[in-house]
């Protein structure tokens, strides 16, 4: 069964195509448009279709708009009458009249398409099927929380022979993404967007407010409350621009730390529900790596997944992921996260030329690379596909010496972004578990965070945030360029780790093509460009 699947509903925009169980490619629009999470000035059109996603999906899978057996659309519109709770009423009619409209819409995008293909799938379901159908655990239990879908804020079930049961959903307005996003607000940071921010911030901070919190957060029986909190009386509003200060920094210490309870009563109760020892996860929350090391430490679960798109992104895949199942297509699960555009190495000199730029092609790239990251030079990284999902995992990567502590402002300067924010290791995993504890080994998504070990966190200065962790991830041969340059690395300097931060600058997305790296390339002062099998230099004044 040919399946295009789309999120178009908040943020995120972004298509998927699956073939026969395969996943063939997903990616989301923000590459294409190069507007970061599709937002404009306007709130609403930010619910723009992915349509560049959707063309390059079917152009990668080979396959005419008219060759589809349907269409999923990760929002059903007719759940949200059932509970209008949290909702935003300046938009909420909007919002519902474009997803009810959306099949009427891809006529225009996509010729010869038949509307009676369309399928509406519940938001959260598309979610827990980004992840419960792909991990490669067979049954599992599922969490799903993030700000909101139709009518309800999170999802606790269980897959079974590939079928979901719902055990639980908590209906809006309670919803720990939204809790989350209003703390984001309040602390001068973009809503929806800034997230990873607040949970950065929290590292600096101790958490005295959480005996206050759980009176206002707790769980309750499968679900949730998260009653409103009077956010001036803990710390007061920041601007963005402002500096922070230890009250800022207490105030998302303490929040992180409720939600973190809040999950694990969660995960508690779903094992009892389930005894099932794997659990995947999926929505904005699981983006928190945090709060998933600490279900991973504390929790019942043996063993946990994440989506590595597991924001709104994934829905697209979900989706599509949903209606392959129910058809009976056997699914296919996920090895990769490098889903997105992949450039051939013909096309890549092709813009090399059309840039007029000096590079070389060298006889073994990875040694090349090695040797700059050893001289402490910053290497930007473009390998293969694009990766789907928000971490940069070896594909579109910033790549820097980690045991030089003043690398870390390096690269905060580079892309424009605080001081106060952590980069992170790429390691070699059959060498992970001597220099990092307590979260899963291997970790290829970036979706834990690990003790560095305290005869490593001075060596490795540049990714040892303040708290002594580091959000890894590992690499193996499945990944061979990266692979051997990281071996290359530690044969020059004894440490087989280096700094892995996305390939962007602030307010940016992450780099996709070849134009975007080049530009990326001629505006920071990073050394050089590795690019496909090129290498470009930069050239000193």
């Amino acid at each position: 069964m040919r399946v295009l699947g789309i999120n178009a509903v908040f943020h995120d925009s972004a298509a998927a195509l699956v073939v026969d169980g395969h996943t063939v490619a997903a990616a989301e629009e923000e590459r294409f448009s190069r507007r970061k999470h599709g937002k404009r000035p306007v709130p609403f059109s930010a619910w723009e279709l992915p349509e560049e996603a959707i063309r390059w999906c079917l152009s990668e899978g080979g396959i005419e708009p008219a060759d589809l057996d349907a269409v999923a659309y990760s929002y059903d519109p007719t759940l949200v009458a059932q509970n209008g709770g949290g909702q935003d009423r300046r938009w909420e009619h909007l919002r519902t009249t474009f997803a009810e409209r959306a099949p009427y819409f891809l006529q225009t995008l996509l010729p010869d398409y038949h509307p009676d293909r369309f399928h509406f799938v519940r938001h959260h379901v598309a979610h827990a099927a980004s992840a419960g159908l792909v991990a490669g655990f067979g049954d599992c239990a599922v969490l799903v929380a993030d700000g909101r879908g139709e009518a309800t804020s999170s999802l606790l079930g269980e897959y079974r022979d590939a079928k979901l049961d719902i055990l639980a959903a908590q209906p809006l307005p309670h919803s720990l993404g939204l809790l989350y996003e209003d703390l984001t607000a309040h602390l001068g940071f973009e809503r929806s967007s800034d997230e990873y921010k607040v949970m950065a911030l929290g590292s600096y901070g101790t958490p005295r407010h959480l005996p206050l919190l759980r009176r206002f957060v707790y769980a309750d029986d499968g679900g949730f409350r998260t009653h409103g909190l009077d956010w001036p009386s803990l710390a007061p509003k920041r601007v963005a621009g402002q500096e922070f200060d230890d009250r800022h920094a207490d105030l998302a210490a303490s929040v992180q730390a409720v939600c973190e309870e809040v999950l694990l009563e969660l995960c508690g109760w779903l094992h009892r529900r389930t005894q099932n020892p794997d659990l995947v996860m999926a929505g904005g929350t699981a983006l928190n790596c945090v709060a998933n090391t600490r279900l991973y430490a504390d929790g019942p679960f043996d063993r946990i997944w994440v989506q590595p798109a597991a924001g709104d992104s994934g829905t697209a895949l979900g989706a599509a992921l949903t209606v392959a199942a129910e058809a009976g297509d056997r699914i296919e699960p996920m090895s990769t996260a490098a889903l997105g555009r992949g450039f051939s190495d013909d096309a890549i000199e092709q813009a090399l030329r059309t840039a007029r730029v000096r590079y070389e092609r060298p006889a073994d790239l990875p040694e090349e690379v090695a040797a700059i990251l050893a001289a402490d030079g910053i290497v930007a990284w473009f390998s293969g596909r694009a990766e789907y999902g928000p971490r940069a995992l070896g594909h579109r990567s910033l790549l820097a010496h980690p045991t030089r502590p003043e690398n870390l402002e390096r690269l905060n300067d580079i892309k424009g972004r605080e001081q106060f924010r952590p980069v992170a290791p790429m390691v070699l995993a059959d060498r992970a578990e001597e220099i990092f504890s307590i979260g899963p080994v291997p970790s290829p998504y970036m979706l834990f965070v690990h003790q560095v070990a305290p005869q490593w966190r001075q060596r490795l200065a540049a990714v040892t945030h303040v708290d002594g962790t580091a959000r890894i991830q590992t690499v193996d041969d499945s990944h061979p360029t990266l692979a051997a340059t990281l071996r290359a690395f530690d044969r020059r300097t004894g440490v087989p780790v280096v700094v892995n931060t996305s390939l962007n600058t602030a307010g940016r997305p992450i780099v996709d093509s070849p134009r975007d790296a080049l530009e990326l390339f001629g505006s920071t002062p990073v050394d050089a460009l590795a690019i496909g099998p090129f290498l470009l230099r930069r050239e000193r004044l």
